[in-house]
């Protein structure tokens, strides 16, 4: 699962200033059936942005989940779940317009909203909440794993190897912490348009980086590492095997969780032909140019290393060198994370002071802005309850971080919460509700084993990460030992 920068700058276009302008403009060749500025995108923005979406963090976690599934099935699982994901959103495509009245929804909430109802709008809101919360910890420590991993890999290659190099994550927690507090002060710092562009390159240069030395590796040994069944017993136990195959399932399910903004991005395609055409056409292509992608990385991270492909390829126990090449590749994940974690959090942010100021809305110190005027940028609106609440939220996130700093785990685990409600659950229902797809009929039946086998997997899944975080917190304990 990349970077969701994108999609919050696609919301830009829905600018009513620029709307009246329009209007007085008068050509309704300017105006979408909404009354919006008309949209412009095509099969190529749509891709561009998906792509851009999909590829981030989750690409570096692929290695390991390959390696516990070994040579058939980690490639298998992999294009299965690639396909899961392309039917579901072909279903998803369907509900951005109201079959009926042709009305657009705007968001994935809209359409969960007119196709099914508050209550499950509800369940939905809950289920997005809790991932963008764990993204944003997740984010947390792979930043500072990465900032670790370069620190790490100077002291190494001064040392010529013979140092083990031994460094405290948590500093970089904090550093990536307060670096957070002073960004999530600024407004609207998820929309700046330069940001979902800085988000793409940043993926592919970490995510290509980590491509080209799994190849280069692979070269040098002379030989691909792995088996047909993946990791042997002997490396780890039986049933250690068992927990991390299903935590393996759910990493890969992370790296495929983006449905939550297709229809954001659908919402930018021009008509005709239908959105739903360009939108199909554009979800295949990007889901095949991605599945490429993730299968390449994912394997030439096994051919490399075998059974001790790390759970973070491009940290942990993986490249050393060339040093400075590792050193960039780090340097852009914590470029791209400092910026993602924002897109994530901003919603939470929002969701917590919109209520409050509905439940409060006399009180001073959650409405009141106070103006300070900054020389050459005018003035900024300083509100107490958002520095408060907001601090608040990096401080917590950043001690959770700090306490559970398994990237692994907690990227195993984000994939099986997300990935069954938002990619799998909520499209079959609604596509259900809006074609009126008869209860018991072939279509409905297939529809939901569909579901019931993903939910089954996404259980598992869960099981097994947790499982993982259970194994580590033997071994690790929080706040003391240096890794």
């Amino acid at each position: 699962m990349g970077d969701h920068t994108t999609t919050r700058n696609l919301q830009l276009h829905h600018n009513p200033v620029f709307d009246v302008s329009l209007n007085v403009r008068g050509g309704s060749k300017y105006i979408d059936d909404d009354g919006r500025p008309k949209r412009t995108g095509t099969v190529w923005t749509s891709s561009a942005h998906i792509i851009t979406a999909v590829i981030g963090s989750g690409v570096l976690s692929l290695a390991w989940a390959i390696a516990q599934l070994g040579w058939i099935a980690g490639p298998v699982v992999m294009v299965l779940f690639s396909f899961i994901t392309y039917y579901t959103s072909t279903l998803l495509a369907a509900c951005y317009r109201d079959p009926v009245t042709g009305k657009r929804n705007y968001t994935y909430s809209d359409a969960v909203r007119s196709n099914l109802g508050e209550l499950q709008v509800k369940f939905c809101a809950s289920v997005q909440n809790v991932v963008l919360i764990g993204v944003t910890i997740g984010y947390t420590i792979a930043a500072a794993i990465s900032m670790v991993a370069i620190k790490r890999s100077n002291c190494y290659h001064k040392s010529g190897g013979k140092n083990p190099c031994h460094i405290n994550n948590n500093p970089y927690m904090i550093a990536f912490g307060i670096s957070e507090i002073v960004l999530s002060q600024i407004p609207n710092f998820d929309k700046l348009s330069w940001l979902s562009i800085v988000a793409a390159v940043m993926s592919f240069t970490y995510s290509g980086i980590g491509l080209a030395l799994g190849i280069a590796e692979v070269a040098v040994n002379g030989k691909i590492k792995g088996n047909i069944t993946g990791i042997t017993i002997g490396t780890v136990n039986p049933i250690q095997k068992m927990w991390r195959t299903f935590q393996a399932l759910g990493d890969i399910a992370f790296a495929y969780s983006y449905s939550i903004i297709l229809i954001e991005i659908q919402d930018t395609i021009k008509s005709p032909p239908s959105e739903y055409k360009t939108m199909k056409k554009a979800t295949l292509f990007s889901l095949i140019v991605t599945s490429i992608f993730y299968i390449l990385c994912g394997c030439m991270g096994y051919a490399a290393f075998g059974d001790l492909s790390p759970g973070n390829l491009l940290t942990d126990k993986g490249f050393h060198n060339p040093f400075w090449l590792i050193d960039i590749a780090n340097a852009a994940i914590v470029i791209h994370l400092v910026g993602a974690y924002q897109v994530f959090a901003q919603p939470i942010f929002a969701l917590v002071e919109k209520t409050a100021a509905e439940f409060f809305p006399n009180s001073q110190f959650i409405t009141e802005d106070i103006r300070i005027p900054i020389p050459g940028f005018g003035a900024y609106n300083f509100n107490l309850f958002r520095f408060v609440w907001r601090t608040f939220y990096v401080i917590i996130t950043t001690l959770i971080s700090m306490i559970l700093p398994f990237f692994n785990d907690v990227v195993g685990f984000l994939g099986a919460l997300g990935y069954w409600p938002l990619t799998v659950y909520f499209p079959v229902e609604m596509y259900i509700a809006q074609k009126k797809v008869p209860k018991w009929s072939t279509k409905w039946i297939c529809l939901q084993i569909l579901s019931l086998s993903v939910l089954v997997i996404a259980l598992a899944a869960a099981a097994g990460s947790v499982t993982g975080v259970v194994q580590d917190l033997k071994i690790y304990k929080p706040f003391k030992t240096s890794s």
